[in-house]
């Protein structure tokens, strides 16, 4: 790939031109975080009456339960009033992954990885905490990570 940074002259708007054998999935995810300004850096999180902006880089993992989603940080816990899928569209391309039908994790937040019976993984994060990562998701992790094949 090659990328080509060139100066405006005096009166020309800024423009980005993309020109590509296949449009892939990863081209058109990085052409709408270019056009929408950048990933969200931060995310709201409710804890009894109070409202947190939560930094979205301090997020260990989401988890789905009853119907309700909550965000993960290092020793708290809050409510997140957004779907996975919405979560997953928002951060997915930076450093969070879906694992699991349930959670997305902060790949960055992962200390070690441990193969599990069936194919599934174990991620040990930094917290102390573990989440199972399923079969069907371990090649997107691996991908993702750089490892494997």
């Amino acid at each position: 790939m090659k990328i080509t940074i060139l100066t405006p002259e005096p009166g020309e708007e800024d423009e980005i031109i993309v020109k590509v054998k296949d449009l892939s999935d990863d081209t058109l995810s990085l052409l709408r975080r270019l056009k929408e300004g950048g990933e969200k850096d931060s995310i709201a999180g409710y804890t009894g009456e109070s409202i947190v902006m939560l930094p979205v880089a301090e997020i260990f993992y989401f988890d789905a339960v009853d119907n309700k989603v909550f965000s993960y940080t290092k020793d708290k816990c809050f409510e997140v009033k957004k779907k996975l899928f919405e979560i997953e569209e928002e951060y997915g391309n930076a450093s969070f992954i879906r694992v699991s039908k349930n959670a997305i994790v902060n790949i960055r937040k992962i200390e070690r990885l441990v193969p599990e019976f069936n194919g599934r993984l174990e991620a040990k994060l930094k917290n102390g905490e573990s989440i199972i990562i399923s079969r069907g998701y371990v090649p997107q992790l691996k991908n993702k990570l750089g490892i494997g094949k």
